[in-house]
């Protein structure tokens, strides 16, 4: 079990892959979330050809939507970030898929490299930053669907690394 992880059920699921199910069609579970993350991320040819990069604002697109959930591609150039922000009542599955991306919270800061995930709950705040010189691509599973996003003030984080070079609005913050 990771000691410092940020969520805590009943030991990290992320850390004991053997447990996770394969991905069924319509997933309700943490670990079916994890996995339906991880099949995506594994087929390129679902989300490749899709990726754009926009130097003024983070590009995303919706991948994909089911009963109660949606999966969302985005792509980050360097300098890029979400800002401090929740996912509201919704829960998440944050999957980098190229490149890295940092996360910071308020318990500190977590490089996320390409295969790195994070299972967050609903009102867990968090800003993910492109902090290298390369782009980077991430996928997010929400459940339910991402109906807000609040922002929260950057003087809620204990960042070693700063606040980001880009703010961006709550469409955008995904």
């Amino acid at each position: 079990m990771n000691s410092d992880s940020d969520l805590q059920i009943a030991g990290d699921i992320l850390e004991v892959p053997h447990l996770l199910q394969p991905p069924r069609e319509h997933p309700s579970t943490v670990a079916e979330f994890v996995g339906l993350a991880r099949s995506i991320a594994a087929d390129r040819s679902q989300w490749e050809h899709l990726v754009r990069y926009d130097a003024a604002s983070r590009w995303y697109h919706r991948l994909r939507t089911g009963p109660g959930y949606e999966v969302w591609l985005l792509s980050w150039v360097p300098g890029q970030g979400s800002g401090l922000h929740d996912h509201g009542p919704s829960s998440g599955v944050l999957t980098v898929l190229e490149g890295a991306l940092t996360e910071r919270t308020e318990r500190g800061t977590r490089a996320l490299t390409a295969g790195s995930q994070r299972v967050f709950a609903p009102g867990y705040a968090h800003e993910v930053v492109n902090d290298s010189l390369e782009p980077a691509m991430s996928l997010h599973v929400y459940h339910p669907g991402l109906t807000e996003m609040p922002m929260h003030p950057q003087s809620h984080l204990r960042s070693a690394g700063g606040t980001p070079n880009a703010r961006c609005s709550m469409a955008e913050a995904l």
